[in-house]
């Protein structure tokens, strides 16, 4: 059964990724009570409160599995889901929802073109490389950090947003350029060593 393979350290990225609709829950009412006139903080603070829990979780559930050998190929594949599906909605719902400091409407769309190329650029490569190398940058990992800088700043409704979105906007769109550049030298190393056997 899948139960008696389900270790510690996959329950907790299984709770990470339950806990996104309750964080877009919070989230999204508290919006509404902004925008009604009457903000509710309470709502603000629990969706705080989830979204910290669940990135606590996301640490703390690889510590578990290589500590305690609950590697497994199933929390493999579930923690990439969570760790994304937890930024995404968080960016997501924080630019449509009505916070007094919400993230632009063009920074979802920023961070989701890129994935959405990163993720198709996989996929062809995949597909016509024998041998593919796949290394994450330092561009992308400020990236990422610089989202979650952004997303803490405006659940915190801290006053001068744009200063982090736009740091993380453009750390965004250059580590995009940087694995599509490092796609197609791959893709040219690799038609380089086909025509010269």
């Amino acid at each position: 059964m899948f139960e008696n393979r389900m270790t510690f350290a996959t329950q907790l990225t299984v709770l990470r990724i339950l806990s996104i609709p309750v964080f877009v829950l919070f989230a999204i009412y508290y919006g509404a009570s902004v925008e009604a006139g009457a903000p509710q903080e309470w709502l603000r603070w629990c969706a705080v409160g989830v979204f910290v829990l669940a990135s606590v979780t996301d640490a703390f559930d690889g510590m578990v599995a290589r500590r305690f050998g609950q590697v497994s190929k199933v929390g493999a594949m579930l923690d990439p889901i969570a760790d994304k599906g937890l930024l995404i909605s968080a960016v997501i719902t924080l630019s449509v929802s009505k916070w007094h400091y919400a993230l632009p409407l063009w920074f979802p769309v920023v961070v989701i073109a890129r994935d959405v190329v990163i993720v198709l650029g996989f996929v062809v490569m995949r597909l016509l490389l024998d041998h593919l190398e796949v290394r994450p940058s330092w561009t992308g990992k400020a990236a990422t950090a610089l989202q979650m800088v952004a997303i803490v700043w405006a659940m915190f409704q801290i006053p001068h947003l744009a200063a982090p979105v736009w740091a993380a906007g453009v750390f965004t769109v250059i580590s995009g350029i940087e694995y599509v550049f490092r796609g197609v030298a791959q893709m040219t190393h690799h038609e380089a060593g086909r025509s010269n056997p």
